[in-house]
């Protein structure tokens, strides 16, 4: 089949038998288009043509560019491209799979990074009380910490998941959907937002049933969200990096150190395996020999 077409059915598959989410989608259009254009480049316009030496070649040409690339994005690079060429065999338009020895590269384990319970709240404290946006900030940090939310998730919140009291739905991977408990300090902090300050943002723009909209009164973007993130920071004097993800890491590695079950933890976060969650059971370990090093006489 032409390249392509074969593209087109892939991403379509992807798209409407698998329900993956829109980010997904877009990363294996960036990846998958990226390898057509370099199939193309090499005189290859089907992919009957493609055999696993293309493929390693292929591979072998992106590990070695400059600057390297990270060993996250090989993976996924590889994972996209055996994902590609495994449909191609599986609905018998390909009658075999060149990808069938490609495996990724194992990534390093990289342990998430937290912030004290002390930099969370400096955190949390930093947009003013006093200005709208300000207000809106604090409901949009105090409900990240308080749910461990995914950005993308927070963003994507209508007014109506709120509806169920103390209890939040999220959409998260996959279109999957959890309740978490909402405590009492972000309840109150999206109390002022909703109350003071969403009916003059909404007014601003299109009716939207977004919880969280920007000062023009859209839906705030990913962008805007993370800028929100990295100014309160800066406020904050929080001289540690702090990313999208850093009050999520930080609402499960709190919970665990304050002696809840990995298999909440997990629940909470919305991971499908305890394995991803057990992640934050490391970080919580190695606090506690931090610990132990500086304050046992006899440990070292």
């Amino acid at each position: 089949m032409l390249l392509e077409r074969a593209l087109d059915a892939y991403l379509r598959h992807v798209t409407v038998e698998r329900g993956l989410s829109a980010h997904t989608i877009a990363a294996y259009r960036r990846d998958l288009g990226g390898y057509r254009d370099w199939l193309v480049a090499q005189g290859i316009t089907d992919t009957a043509e493609v055999t696993p030496a293309v493929i390693d070649r292929f591979i072998a040409e992106r590990a070695s560019a400059e600057p390297p690339p990270a060993s996250t994005s090989l993976a996924r690079l590889q994972s996209s491209v055996r994902g590609w060429h495994r449909f191609l065999a599986r609905e018998g338009i390909e009658t075999d799979d060149p990808s069938g020895r490609l495996r990724p590269p194992k990534a390093p384990q990289r342990l998430p990074k937290a912030l004290t319970i002390d930099q969370v709240e400096r955190l949390l404290a930093a947009p003013s009380a006093e200005e709208p946006l300000g207000i809106r900030d604090r409901a949009l940090l105090e409900l990240l910490y308080a749910t461990g939310a995914r950005v993308s998730e927070a963003i994507d919140l209508d007014v109506d998941d709120l509806a169920h009291g103390e209890v939040l739905r999220l959409r998260g991977k996959g279109s999957k959907e959890r309740i978490v408990p909402v405590g009492s300090y972000a309840r109150t902090a999206v109390d002022a937002y909703l109350t003071r300050v969403r009916p003059g943002l909404a007014a601003k723009g299109r009716a939207s049933a977004r919880l969280f909209l920007g000062a023009r009164g859209a839906p705030l973007s990913r962008q805007s969200a993370w800028l929100v993130i990295r100014e309160a920071a800066e406020r904050a004097q929080i001289t540690v990096a702090v990313s999208p993800h850093t009050l999520r890491h930080s609402f499960a590695t709190h919970l665990l150190q304050g002696g809840a079950d990995v298999r909440v933890v997990q629940e909470l976060l919305g991971h499908s395996s305890v394995a991803t969650t057990q992640i934050y059971t490391h970080v919580s370990v190695d606090a506690l020999r931090d610990i132990y090093a500086t304050s046992h006489p006899r440990a070292r």
